[in-house]
């Protein structure tokens, strides 16, 4: 497994580098140990937060209820938690997403 997604209990953990007012929301690939997120929207009010998580649930085809932001709430480098999926698949998915597959 690589370092930006490692298992926790009941799901996985992944390092994030969110980068908000983006033109859309898209994964842009690995940077720096992180997986690079491009956000569309602002980083007001967790709008960007609510985003990330909305996009991170979609790919990973579990509810927004089971995506948590644990770290770094208010900056650029975050720590997601999503319940209900395996880091295998999780990584796989990610990096599918990253591609544009």
């Amino acid at each position: 497994m690589s370092a930006w997604v490692t298992s926790v209990p009941g799901g996985v953990s992944i390092l994030v580098a969110a980068s908000p007012r983006a033109s859309r929301t898209e994964a842009a690939g690995i940077a720096a140990g992180r997986l690079r997120v491009r956000i569309a929207a602002p980083p007001v009010e967790g709008a960007a937060n609510e985003e990330l998580v909305r996009f991170l649930a979609r790919l990973l085809r579990v509810p927004r209820s089971a995506v948590t932001v644990t770290a770094g709430s208010a900056g650029r480098r975050k720590t997601v938690v999503v319940r209900g999926v395996g880091a295998a698949a999780a990584q796989g998915l990610l990096e599918a997403g990253s591609r544009g597959g």
